[in-house]
């Protein structure tokens, strides 16, 4: 795999062009953003204000939508320090956003906390990450060929027989 080379001799970070839309609610809001240069995921801002109640899910508006690249989906992960600060979380992680998909982006957060947790327009809410995506080409066989696992399930390679 071949790299670019930067301005300070350190290799650069392929990028990937994702045509986005900013919708009426979202105006004056911080695009999706890399906080670091290491970063994988970008930071993505609330376009509400909300207060999710302990055990309550709510789609948070994001006041954008986007044209991803076919071939690429983008992931919605939760932010670590709201998860472990607050107990806010993305339920169906990682949330899966297609490249066909041109409505707004929203992010469903569920609060596993024991307070009711406010959110203010323009907070850091979770983050996305964009992937590559290959599809499967099933190919049924009537057997499958052997492995030292085999049919083993859960916890079958664990060595705690209780979990």
């Amino acid at each position: 795999m071949s790299r670019e080379i930067g301005a300070e001799g350190t290799p650069t970070r392929a990028q990937v062009s994702v045509e986005l839309k900013r919708l009426p609610h979202g105006e004056g809001l911080t695009l999706p953003f890399y906080a670091t240069s290491g970063a994988a995921g970008m930071d993505v801002v609330s376009a509400e204000d909300v207060t999710i109640d302990p055990a309550a899910r709510h789609a948070v508006a994001t006041g954008l939508s986007m044209a991803i690249p076919h071939g690429y989906e983008i992931q919605v992960r939760p932010r670590s320090g709201l998860a472990f600060k607050h107990g806010i979380t993305v339920p169906n992680t990682p949330g899966t956003i297609d490249s066909d998909y041109r409505g707004e982006l929203k992010v469903l957060l569920i609060n596993h906390g024991s307070e009711p947790f406010v959110i203010a327009r323009g907070d850091r809410v979770a983050q996305l990450v964009l992937a590559p995506v290959v599809q499967a080409a099933w190919q049924e066989v009537d057997e499958l060929d052997a492995t030292e696992r085999g049919a083993g399930g859960f916890g079958s390679t664990g060595g705690h027989a209780n979990l």
